[in-house]
């Protein structure tokens, strides 16, 4: 019946094709991401494109601890604040949303939104509102949340911002929507941004965030250290210098007493790290004699 037509098992191209898929296919995300870099290298993926896959990738392996604003950098609003101070606060700062503050900065009892607050003004005709109408639910989340769920939850929340809580209960930081989607397409800068004034974020008591263009010479000054900078002008020329390759996500290195986390980097250059201090080592008094 089937004499002169060939069998789809027989056919050569079907097999190159099922052994192409079974080399190709990748066994976990670390091939994958290989199997991505190697399309790259081909120009079949360019290089934005490249490291929004990557970004998204990664998203799935961090923390809002990894990412989120300190409590010492979030710009509060007091519930008991008047009316006038509330709104030069909103207006200097030109942020969308706030969290509103009770007695202190780890009893928030609301999100504030700037068009909330504006609305209200308009439709009262003058200066005065109760901030406590105006309130939205604040969202909370431990400083374990994987990113990947938290950006989940956003979209089906419809919620832009969630307050980060540490073990104890108390307030750690914050997250937005545009810090999550930061990690996947890189920064999104606007006029009001304000990162490049506070290239070194500290997180707790030894930890920091550093971005990779912080200058050595701040560095420097910052950790009353003396690094020198003849090689290299910025901390993650000299990190990179140490690792001897260009790192990935999650890639660690112990340089002197720091220990470097890379949190974000595409296939040129390493945008952000996390940076833990070390304790000094103490030697015994054998080993200083």
């Amino acid at each position: 019946m089937n004499e002169g037509r060939p069998s789809r098992s027989s056919n050569p191209q079907s097999w190159v094709k099922r052994l192409s898929n079974l080399f190709l296919e990748p066994k976990d995300q670390e091939q994958l991401i290989e199997l991505i870099r190697s399309a790259s290298e081909r120009h079949i993926l360019d290089s934005e494109a490249l490291a929004i896959v990557e970004g998204a990738l990664s998203v799935s392996q961090m923390q809002a601890r990894d990412i989120m604003i300190p409590r010492s950098q979030v710009v509060m609003v007091s519930r008991d604040a008047p009316a006038a101070e509330t709104l030069k606060l909103v207006t200097e700062t030109a942020h969308s949303r706030f969290p509103v503050i009770d007695d202190d900065r780890d009893d928030v009892i609301g999100i504030l939104l700037a068009k909330d607050l504006l609305t209200a003004v308009v439709n009262a005709g003058e200066f005065d509102f109760d901030l406590r109408e105006l309130l939205r639910p604040a969202v909370f989340i431990p400083e374990s949340k994987r990113l990947n769920v938290l950006l989940r939850e956003f979209r089906a929340r419809r919620n832009h911002m969630a307050i980060v809580v540490d073990e104890y209960g108390g307030v750690a930081g914050m997250v937005t929507i545009e810090n999550v989607l930061e990690q996947i397409v890189g920064e999104i800068e606007d006029e009001h941004d304000i990162d490049d004034d506070a290239p070194i974020l500290q997180r707790d008591e030894n930890t920091y965030t550093i971005k990779a263009l912080t200058p050595v010479e701040d560095f420097n000054e910052f950790f009353e250290v003396e690094w020198s900078d003849d090689d290299f002008d910025t901390v993650g020329g000299h990190v990179v210098n140490q690792f001897g390759h260009l790192p990935g996500r999650n890639e660690q290195i112990t340089i002197d007493r720091f220990e470097f986390t890379i949190l974000r980097a595409d296939n040129r250059r390493v945008h952000l790290m996390r940076m833990t201090v070390l304790p000094e080592v103490i030697e015994s008094e054998a080993d200083a004699e």
